[in-house]
Protein backbone atom coordinates (compact mmCIF):
# COMPACT_ATOMS: atom_id res chain seq x y z
CA UNK A 1 0.00 0.00 0.00
CA UNK A 2 1.35 3.30 -0.81
CA UNK A 3 2.39 5.26 1.74
CA UNK A 4 1.83 9.35 1.84
CA UNK A 5 1.18 12.73 2.68
CA UNK A 6 -2.76 13.48 3.13
CA UNK A 7 -2.17 17.47 3.76
CA UNK A 8 0.52 17.60 0.64
CA UNK A 9 -1.46 19.04 -2.54
CA UNK A 10 1.52 19.53 -4.66
CA UNK A 11 2.74 15.96 -4.26
CA UNK A 12 -0.33 14.67 -5.37
CA UNK A 13 -0.53 17.23 -8.86
CA UNK A 14 2.74 17.40 -9.79
CA UNK A 15 3.95 13.78 -9.05
CA UNK A 16 3.08 10.70 -11.20
CA UNK A 17 3.18 7.36 -9.68
CA UNK A 18 3.80 4.30 -11.34
CA UNK A 19 0.64 3.07 -10.51
CA UNK A 20 -1.12 6.51 -11.48
CA UNK A 21 -3.85 6.21 -14.47
CA UNK A 22 -2.41 8.20 -16.82
CA UNK A 23 0.19 5.72 -17.57
CA UNK A 24 -1.63 3.37 -18.08
CA UNK A 25 -4.33 4.95 -20.45
CA UNK A 26 -1.74 7.08 -21.65
CA UNK A 27 -1.70 4.51 -25.26
CA UNK A 28 -5.74 5.01 -25.78
CA UNK A 29 -5.64 8.70 -24.82
CA UNK A 30 -3.23 9.13 -27.67
CA UNK A 31 -5.34 7.36 -29.91
CA UNK A 32 -8.43 9.30 -28.73
CA UNK A 33 -7.22 12.35 -29.08
CA UNK A 34 -6.22 11.42 -32.90
CA UNK A 35 -9.29 10.40 -33.49
CA UNK A 36 -10.80 13.65 -31.96
CA UNK A 37 -8.63 15.91 -34.12
CA UNK A 38 -9.56 14.16 -37.52
CA UNK A 39 -13.27 14.19 -36.71
CA UNK A 40 -12.98 18.27 -36.20
CA UNK A 41 -10.78 18.21 -39.16
CA UNK A 42 -13.72 16.64 -41.28
CA UNK A 43 -16.52 18.51 -40.28
CA UNK A 44 -15.36 21.74 -40.07
CA UNK A 45 -12.79 21.56 -43.37
CA UNK A 46 -14.47 19.01 -45.22
CA UNK A 47 -18.23 18.81 -44.53
CA UNK A 48 -18.48 22.74 -43.50
CA UNK A 49 -20.36 22.28 -40.91
CA UNK A 50 -21.70 25.51 -39.00
CA UNK A 51 -23.51 26.36 -36.19
CA UNK A 52 -27.04 26.15 -38.20
CA UNK A 53 -26.82 22.54 -38.75
CA UNK A 54 -28.74 20.17 -36.55
CA UNK A 55 -25.28 17.74 -36.12
CA UNK A 56 -24.37 20.74 -33.67
CA UNK A 57 -27.30 19.90 -30.96
CA UNK A 58 -25.83 16.60 -30.11
CA UNK A 59 -24.20 18.22 -26.71
CA UNK A 60 -27.81 17.90 -25.55
CA UNK A 61 -27.56 14.25 -25.07
CA UNK A 62 -24.00 14.75 -24.11
CA UNK A 63 -25.63 16.71 -21.40
CA UNK A 64 -28.43 14.32 -20.32
CA UNK A 65 -26.13 11.10 -20.79
CA UNK A 66 -22.95 12.88 -18.41
CA UNK A 67 -25.75 12.74 -15.46
CA UNK A 68 -26.24 9.11 -16.26
CA UNK A 69 -22.84 7.94 -16.24
CA UNK A 70 -21.94 10.02 -13.54
CA UNK A 71 -24.35 8.50 -11.21
CA UNK A 72 -22.70 5.04 -12.60
CA UNK A 73 -19.44 5.87 -11.84
CA UNK A 74 -20.25 6.81 -8.09
CA UNK A 75 -22.26 3.64 -7.46
CA UNK A 76 -18.91 1.37 -9.21
CA UNK A 77 -16.50 3.57 -7.11
CA UNK A 78 -18.26 3.66 -4.06
CA UNK A 79 -18.76 -0.20 -4.48
CA UNK A 80 -15.30 -0.78 -5.40
CA UNK A 81 -13.89 1.38 -2.21
CA UNK A 82 -16.93 -0.61 0.15
CA UNK A 83 -15.18 -3.91 -0.99
CA UNK A 84 -11.53 -2.81 0.03
CA UNK A 85 -12.33 -1.04 3.07
CA UNK A 86 -14.60 -4.23 4.23
CA UNK A 87 -11.59 -6.56 4.08
CA UNK A 88 -8.95 -4.16 5.93
CA UNK A 89 -11.79 -4.32 8.28
CA UNK A 90 -11.50 -8.49 8.39
CA UNK A 91 -7.97 -8.41 8.88
CA UNK A 92 -8.04 -5.43 11.69
CA UNK A 93 -10.91 -8.05 13.31
CA UNK A 94 -8.01 -10.91 12.65
CA UNK A 95 -5.27 -8.51 14.35
CA UNK A 96 -7.76 -8.55 17.28
CA UNK A 97 -8.96 -11.75 17.15
CA UNK A 98 -5.20 -13.14 17.16
CA UNK A 99 -4.08 -11.31 20.44
CA UNK A 100 -7.34 -12.11 22.51
CA UNK A 101 -6.38 -15.66 21.94
CA UNK A 102 -2.95 -15.25 22.62
CA UNK A 103 -3.98 -13.46 25.75
CA UNK A 104 -5.75 -16.10 26.68
CA UNK A 105 -3.62 -18.74 26.15
CA UNK A 106 -0.96 -17.36 28.14
CA UNK A 107 -2.90 -17.00 31.17
CA UNK A 108 -4.36 -20.32 30.82
CA UNK A 109 -1.62 -22.56 30.19
CA UNK A 110 1.23 -23.33 31.68
CA UNK A 111 3.44 -25.77 29.80
CA UNK A 112 5.78 -23.92 28.19
CA UNK A 113 5.49 -26.60 24.93
CA UNK A 114 2.04 -25.81 24.73
CA UNK A 115 2.36 -22.28 24.71
CA UNK A 116 5.46 -22.47 21.83
CA UNK A 117 2.97 -24.06 19.83
CA UNK A 118 0.66 -21.64 19.62
CA UNK A 119 3.08 -19.15 19.46
CA UNK A 120 3.94 -20.30 16.34
CA UNK A 121 0.39 -21.53 14.61
CA UNK A 122 -1.73 -18.12 15.36
CA UNK A 123 1.04 -16.21 13.31
CA UNK A 124 1.01 -19.47 10.61
CA UNK A 125 -2.88 -19.05 10.29
CA UNK A 126 -2.71 -15.61 9.19
CA UNK A 127 0.60 -15.96 7.08
CA UNK A 128 -1.40 -18.97 5.22
CA UNK A 129 -4.30 -16.67 4.88
CA UNK A 130 -2.61 -13.77 3.32
CA UNK A 131 -1.06 -16.14 0.55
CA UNK A 132 -4.06 -18.39 0.23
CA UNK A 133 -5.84 -14.67 -0.69
CA UNK A 134 -3.33 -14.46 -3.21
CA UNK A 135 -3.85 -17.65 -5.11
CA UNK A 136 -5.70 -16.38 -8.46
CA UNK A 137 -7.62 -20.21 -7.92
CA UNK A 138 -9.39 -18.65 -4.72
CA UNK A 139 -11.18 -16.01 -7.15
CA UNK A 140 -11.96 -18.73 -9.78
CA UNK A 141 -13.91 -21.51 -7.20
CA UNK A 142 -17.43 -20.32 -7.70
CA UNK A 143 -17.23 -19.76 -11.85
CA UNK A 144 -19.14 -22.50 -13.51
CA UNK A 145 -17.20 -22.01 -16.59
CA UNK A 146 -13.32 -23.24 -14.86
CA UNK A 147 -13.62 -26.66 -13.44
CA UNK A 148 -10.80 -26.88 -10.70
CA UNK A 149 -9.47 -30.05 -9.05
CA UNK A 150 -10.12 -29.13 -5.69
CA UNK A 151 -7.29 -30.41 -3.29
CA UNK A 152 -8.71 -29.40 0.41
CA UNK A 153 -5.68 -29.96 1.39
CA UNK A 154 -4.33 -27.40 -0.03
CA UNK A 155 -6.77 -24.93 1.61
CA UNK A 156 -3.89 -24.44 4.37
CA UNK A 157 -5.92 -21.76 6.60
CA UNK A 158 -8.37 -24.94 7.03
CA UNK A 159 -5.48 -26.84 8.27
CA UNK A 160 -4.23 -24.78 10.46
CA UNK A 161 -7.36 -23.96 12.63
CA UNK A 162 -7.75 -27.85 12.05
CA UNK A 163 -4.64 -28.19 14.25
CA UNK A 164 -5.23 -25.83 16.51
CA UNK A 165 -8.69 -27.24 17.75
CA UNK A 166 -7.33 -30.37 18.10
CA UNK A 167 -4.33 -28.96 20.37
CA UNK A 168 -7.34 -27.18 22.06
CA UNK A 169 -9.00 -30.15 22.60
CA UNK A 170 -6.21 -32.30 23.48
CA UNK A 171 -5.92 -30.15 26.28
CA UNK A 172 -8.90 -29.93 27.52
CA UNK A 173 -8.80 -33.93 27.52
CA UNK A 174 -5.70 -33.55 29.54
CA UNK A 175 -7.60 -31.52 31.92
CA UNK A 176 -5.03 -28.67 31.19
CA UNK A 177 -7.84 -26.76 30.66
CA UNK A 178 -11.49 -26.11 32.11
CA UNK A 179 -14.91 -26.70 29.99
CA UNK A 180 -15.32 -22.90 30.55
CA UNK A 181 -12.30 -22.03 29.29
CA UNK A 182 -12.99 -24.28 26.12
CA UNK A 183 -16.00 -22.29 25.52
CA UNK A 184 -14.37 -19.17 25.69
CA UNK A 185 -11.25 -20.49 23.18
CA UNK A 186 -13.42 -21.93 21.00
CA UNK A 187 -15.57 -18.19 20.64
CA UNK A 188 -12.13 -17.02 19.50
CA UNK A 189 -11.53 -19.88 16.82
CA UNK A 190 -14.31 -19.76 15.29
CA UNK A 191 -13.85 -16.02 14.73
CA UNK A 192 -10.72 -17.32 12.36
CA UNK A 193 -12.31 -19.34 10.12
CA UNK A 194 -15.24 -16.15 9.94
CA UNK A 195 -12.79 -14.34 8.55
CA UNK A 196 -11.39 -16.66 5.90
CA UNK A 197 -14.78 -16.84 4.84
CA UNK A 198 -15.51 -13.16 4.22
CA UNK A 199 -12.53 -12.61 2.94
CA UNK A 200 -13.01 -15.48 0.30
CA UNK A 201 -16.51 -13.95 -0.10
CA UNK A 202 -14.64 -10.98 -1.40
CA UNK A 203 -12.24 -13.03 -3.33
CA UNK A 204 -14.32 -14.78 -5.74
CA UNK A 205 -17.06 -12.62 -5.86
CA UNK A 206 -16.48 -9.64 -8.25
CA UNK A 207 -18.56 -6.89 -9.51
CA UNK A 208 -21.23 -8.58 -12.26
CA UNK A 209 -19.83 -9.07 -15.71
CA UNK A 210 -22.74 -7.53 -17.02
CA UNK A 211 -22.44 -4.39 -15.58
CA UNK A 212 -19.03 -3.49 -15.43
CA UNK A 213 -18.95 -4.36 -19.44
CA UNK A 214 -22.02 -1.79 -19.42
CA UNK A 215 -20.23 1.02 -18.11
CA UNK A 216 -16.91 0.39 -19.79
CA UNK A 217 -18.83 0.52 -22.97
CA UNK A 218 -20.94 3.50 -22.50
CA UNK A 219 -17.82 5.68 -21.40
CA UNK A 220 -16.07 3.99 -24.67
CA UNK A 221 -19.50 5.27 -26.77
CA UNK A 222 -20.16 8.56 -24.80
CA UNK A 223 -16.20 10.17 -25.56
CA UNK A 224 -16.22 8.72 -29.08
CA UNK A 225 -19.63 10.78 -29.99
CA UNK A 226 -18.04 13.86 -28.51
CA UNK A 227 -16.34 15.35 -31.29
CA UNK A 228 -19.28 15.62 -33.27
CA UNK A 229 -21.13 17.84 -31.07
CA UNK A 230 -18.17 19.76 -29.69
CA UNK A 231 -15.82 20.16 -32.79
CA UNK A 232 -18.01 23.07 -34.63
CA UNK A 233 -17.79 25.48 -31.23
CA UNK A 234 -14.41 24.26 -30.05
CA UNK A 235 -12.55 23.69 -33.41
CA UNK A 236 -9.28 21.57 -32.97
CA UNK A 237 -9.54 22.57 -29.53
CA UNK A 238 -12.11 19.42 -29.38
CA UNK A 239 -8.95 16.79 -29.69
CA UNK A 240 -7.32 18.01 -25.88
CA UNK A 241 -10.63 18.60 -24.36
CA UNK A 242 -12.07 14.92 -25.44
CA UNK A 243 -8.98 13.48 -23.89
CA UNK A 244 -9.34 15.02 -20.94
CA UNK A 245 -13.12 13.80 -20.40
CA UNK A 246 -12.27 10.42 -21.13
CA UNK A 247 -9.44 10.60 -18.62
CA UNK A 248 -11.64 11.56 -16.25
CA UNK A 249 -14.60 8.86 -16.46
CA UNK A 250 -11.80 5.95 -17.53
CA UNK A 251 -9.27 6.80 -14.40
CA UNK A 252 -12.64 6.46 -12.41
CA UNK A 253 -13.04 2.83 -13.83
CA UNK A 254 -9.80 1.67 -13.46
CA UNK A 255 -9.25 3.23 -9.61
CA UNK A 256 -12.65 0.79 -8.80
CA UNK A 257 -10.71 -1.89 -10.63
CA UNK A 258 -7.77 -1.82 -8.74
CA UNK A 259 -9.60 -1.68 -5.43
CA UNK A 260 -12.35 -3.89 -5.84
CA UNK A 261 -10.06 -7.09 -5.40
CA UNK A 262 -8.56 -5.66 -2.04
CA UNK A 263 -5.96 -8.74 -1.27
CA UNK A 264 -4.11 -8.34 -4.79
CA UNK A 265 -0.81 -7.10 -5.75
CA UNK A 266 -1.82 -3.94 -6.91
CA UNK A 267 0.06 -0.40 -5.65
CA UNK A 268 -3.38 0.17 -3.49
CA UNK A 269 -3.96 -3.31 -2.24
CA UNK A 270 -4.44 -4.28 1.71
CA UNK A 271 -1.01 -4.83 3.03
CA UNK A 272 -1.94 -8.44 4.32
CA UNK A 273 1.75 -9.35 4.41
CA UNK A 274 2.62 -6.56 6.69
CA UNK A 275 -0.44 -6.83 9.08
CA UNK A 276 0.79 -11.16 9.23
CA UNK A 277 4.18 -10.26 10.24
CA UNK A 278 3.02 -7.38 12.63
CA UNK A 279 0.02 -10.33 14.21
CA UNK A 280 3.23 -12.59 14.57
CA UNK A 281 5.30 -10.20 16.16
CA UNK A 282 2.23 -9.10 18.86
CA UNK A 283 1.82 -12.99 19.76
CA UNK A 284 5.09 -13.55 20.31
CA UNK A 285 5.46 -10.52 22.74
CA UNK A 286 2.01 -12.02 24.38
CA UNK A 287 2.43 -16.01 24.53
Amino acid sequence: MISYNTKDWFSFIFRFHKSDTVRKLFPIMLAIGVYAAIVGYVEIEYFKISKNDYIHNIPIMHGMLGFVISLLLVFRTNTAYDRWWEGRKLWGSLVNNSRNLAIKLSAILKDENDKKFFREIIPTYASFLQKHLKDEETSKQLFEDVDLEIDHHKHKPNQVKRMMYHKINSLYEAKKITGDQLITLNEELQSFTDICGACERIKNTPIPYSYSAFIKKFIFFYTMTLPFGYSVSLGYYVAPVVVFIFYVLASLELIAEEIEDPFGDDENDLPTKKIAENIKKHVEELI
